[in-house]
């Protein structure tokens, strides 16, 4: 029996070595090797600096600004810097989340000087699941180039032309749907359409 006990200790101490500590290091050296840019968190640069990630949404504002999804989570920015992912967890029938989705949808309509009864896209007034999504759908990108265009004092076809190159397809042709990164666009038109001063 106590043969046994002692094999067994050995057993877990030694696959917890390798599962637990030599594969990971192994992992991360193949990734960092082969991806560095992902294995990095996939950062975007402008002049140097880190603007973002590829892969976490931030929160835009600016009329000259294409906007994400709106964010249960605060876009990931709670009071310890790090990134938290959440949704609001409202389920359909509730009221909070029927006043939140009332009022983005409002707030989308001001700034956009459509009428109260205007049809907006669903991905600019519900949050995402996560809170920390970086795309919006093609359709969401285009309800907003009038606004774009004209707070950067350029013509909406030079702004859709940019925000195309931007859409991407769904992954491998078939998962998913047609997407728009965010901060990849506003930061190309930020070098395209420097924002009025």
């Amino acid at each position: 029996m106590l043969k046994l006990i002692i094999q067994s200790i050995r057993q877990t101490l030694l696959w917890t070595v390798i599962t637990g500590v030599l594969y990971p290091l192994v992992m991360t050296a193949v990734v960092q090797l082969l991806f560095p840019g992902q294995a990095a968190g996939s950062l975007v640069l402008r002049d140097g600096k880190v603007v973002g990630s590829a892969l976490l949404a931030q929160q835009f504002t600016g009329a000259g600004y294409f906007w994400p999804r709106p964010s249960a989570a605060g876009y990931g920015t709670g009071p310890s810097g790090l990134a938290a992912s959440s949704g609001s967890n409202h389920g359909p029938t509730s009221a909070q989340l029927q006043t939140d989705v009332r009022n983005n949808a409002k707030s989308l309509r001001d700034a956009h000087k459509l009428p109260a009864d205007a049809p907006v896209p669903a991905d600019l007034v519900f949050a995402s699941a996560s809170g920390l999504d970086p795309h919006i759908s093609p359709a969401a990108a285009r309800f907003q180039i009038g606004r774009v265009a004209a707070a950067r004092g350029a013509s909406d076809a030079a702004v859709q032309a940019l925000l195309e190159k931007f859409v991407e397809p769904p992954q491998w042709g078939f998962l998913g749907e047609a997407r728009v990164n965010v901060l990849l666009l506003n930061t190309a038109l930020d070098d395209q359409f420097p924002a009025k001063k």
